[in-house]
């Protein structure tokens, strides 16, 4: 059991560590050696995980898939109707994405060209979105506007944030995704909610 823990533990570090370097160099330029090293490990304990450094880069999007996955399922079956849920969604997966250097680090693998990266944590996300704003529709909390066209401008939006935040964190702040729902928010709600709904997402707090 401890050494299983270990393992464990051995495992975590390496993909953190991974992250770290991936989001630091890129794909292509990072090296396992330096991998390893910040890990505080050998070369043969990482090549025990993992057998080379795709193999890493697909734990690390796992990985990130997973907190992806954490930051949606936190906002279902709370209060408040699904387009305020959004909001709310929309302001954790920013936070996270200037915090987490594994979840920063998936969003860039997925959609890196050079290892042939599919799009799976935006995918993951446009999946959710939409499936958020058809909830927004069916409760009636939509103006006159199509779920599918909503979701469309609101991934690009919101995976444009991150990708401009890789090279100034402000794209990220709290105030720059606030202002994204000042904006949108009119165009989007039936004016019977609008009222109610919450740029800055703080009635999810």
């Amino acid at each position: 059991m401890v050494k299983q823990e270990r393992a464990l533990r051995t495992r975590e570090a390496l993909i953190k560590s991974a992250a770290t370097v991936f989001d630091r160099d890129g794909f292509s330029v990072a090296s396992l050696t330096a991998i390893s090293s910040l890990a505080g490990v050998s070369n043969g304990a990482l090549h025990f995980h993992f057998a080379n450094k795709a193999a890493l880069a697909d734990s690390v999007e796992q990985a990130a898939a997973e907190r992806l996955d954490r930051i949606v399922t936190a906002h279902e079956g709370t209060a408040g109707n699904a387009l305020q849920l959004l909001v709310n969604a929309s302001h954790d997966l920013a936070h996270l994405l200037a915090e987490d250097v594994v979840l920063r680090a998936g969003f860039e693998l997925s959609r890196d060209q050079v290892r042939g990266g599919d799009q799976g944590l935006h995918r993951q996300w446009h999946e959710w979105v939409g499936a958020a704003l058809k909830r927004a529709d069916g409760e009636g909390v939509l103006s006159e506007v199509t779920p599918e066209a909503v979701a469309s401008s609101v991934v690009a939006a919101t995976t444009g944030f991150e990708v401009l935040g890789t090279q100034d964190p402000r794209w990220l702040s709290h105030s720059t995704v606030t202002r994204f729902w000042q904006l949108l928010l009119p165009r989007l709600a039936a004016a019977s909610v609008l009222g109610d709904l919450v740029a800055d997402g703080s009635r999810s707090k």
